[in-house]
């Protein structure tokens, strides 16, 4: 018979990619550009320098295109949950594929560099295998991630097992 209870989580992270400006403050912003474009795109035409007036509706439109494609790369996120045998990372890429990868959590080494440099990376190492996380974050994010992760380890690996 297996045991079907849920291993307890010693921990568990979200990563998302930050973005500064939310839906209200998107709004705001486009709203501005299309004000001060128009007005732009009036003054020209006025002068009769009409076709400029083209040149900056589409000017908004690829402003807006832009900021619709980084707010499509924020849905990236991943996931890093340890339990007493693993840690398993879930990830969804931008366009939405899913993918996980299983470290042994006793073999499992944390790398990165300290002090953190920019293009750094933060690497989960085991039994041959590595995989770079956090890529989005800063380098002082990632090494405070590195740190509670390794903490976290330690954690679970002093911790006295039940047979």
């Amino acid at each position: 018979m297996s045991d079907a209870s849920p291993r307890p989580v010693i921990f568990d992270a979200v990563l998302t990619p930050h973005r500064s400006l939310g839906p209200l403050g998107f709004a705001a912003l486009m709203g501005f550009v299309a004000a001060v474009n128009i007005a732009l795109g009036i003054a020209f035409a006025l002068r009769g320098a009409w076709p400029i007036f083209a040149f900056c509706g589409l000017d908004v439109l690829l402003f807006h295109v832009m900021f619709r494609l980084n707010y499509r790369s924020a849905r990236l996120f991943e996931r890093l949950r340890l339990t007493a045998d693993e840690l398993l990372v879930e990830r969804r890429e931008a366009d939405g594929r899913h993918r996980s990868w299983r470290f042994p959590s006793f073999w499992l080494r944390v790398t990165i560099d300290d002090p953190p440099e920019h293009h750094g990376q933060l690497v989960l190492t085991s039994h041959g295998r590595s995989l770079a996380i956090g890529t989005f974050l800063t380098a002082d994010e990632r090494l405070c991630l590195a740190q509670a992760l390794r903490r976290a380890l330690r954690a679970q690996r002093d911790a006295p097992h039940a047979p």
